[in-house]
């Protein structure tokens, strides 16, 4: 079976640093699904105006390279723990396919873009391919008794103090609840994690959000203008 993409996700992650590792743990993020032309006809998505939330089967394009690994270190188990990558969501998969359900917000009509699909609480870095969309359906894929493994509760969360960074306030309402909710799923690597008063920078909302993480806080340091990656709020 050949696959092609079906379009690209233009987002406010624009890159995979910061990028939450499931969907829905941002509420506020934002982005678009833009069709390739070939696909861009208005029947394609007739009636998908009807469901709220959408499953898209997409490319870990940004790591495409690296290949797979049969065991991979989750995150949750701080990245010492192995499991098989089928016991896992890694993004290092023989085939690099990825599942997320994600927000539908709305549809808006562009010159030279047909529809657009404009998506909430998305999980994927800017340039994402999508192969794929599926409505998704509550009473058959909401599984409130479920098991989740070695990830059985939500990940915990950093307090977040923004009152380093002076520009922070300036930013649009969306950006701002965006970076707070990005950054208190403390987006440092594991590796490297106990290393004291290490800047980071995550791409968010087309801007360079520096921070650092001391005694279990995250403090916002600096945002400055980016290279243009990402949607910006």
């Amino acid at each position: 079976m050949e696959i092609r993409p079906i379009g690209i996700v233009r987002s406010c992650f624009g890159g995979k640093f910061a990028v939450p590792r499931q969907p829905g743990l941002c509420p506020s993020a934002w982005g678009e699904l833009i069709f390739e032309p070939e696909f861009r006809q208005a029947e394609a998505l007739r009636g998908i105006e009807g469901f709220s939330h959408l499953w898209l089967i997409f490319g870990f394009h940004l790591t495409a390279d690296a290949g797979w690994s049969p065991t991979v270190r989750p995150p949750r188990l701080g990245g010492n723990e192995r499991v098989g990558v089928f016991a896992s969501r890694s993004t290092f998969r023989p085939n690099g396919l990825g599942l997320s359900l994600v927000r539908l917000d709305g549809i808006e009509t562009r010159s030279g873009s047909g529809n657009v699909l404009l998506l909430g609480g998305i999980d994927l870095a800017d340039g994402t391919p999508v192969f794929d969309i599926k409505p998704y359906l509550p009473y058959a894929e909401s599984m409130p008794d479920a098991r989740a493994g070695f990830a059985p509760d939500p990940p915990q969360r950093l307090e977040v103090d923004t009152t380093p960074a002076k520009s922070f306030e300036a930013l649009p309402e969306r950006s701002r609840r965006l970076i707070v909710e990005a950054l208190s799923l403390d987006a440092r690597p594991p590796a490297g994690r106990d290393e004291p008063g290490r800047i980071y920078g995550a791409p968010l909302c087309g801007l360079e959000v520096k921070f650092t993480v001391e005694e279990g806080i995250c403090r916002l340091v600096s945002v400055e203008p980016a290279d243009g990656s990402g949607l910006k709020g």
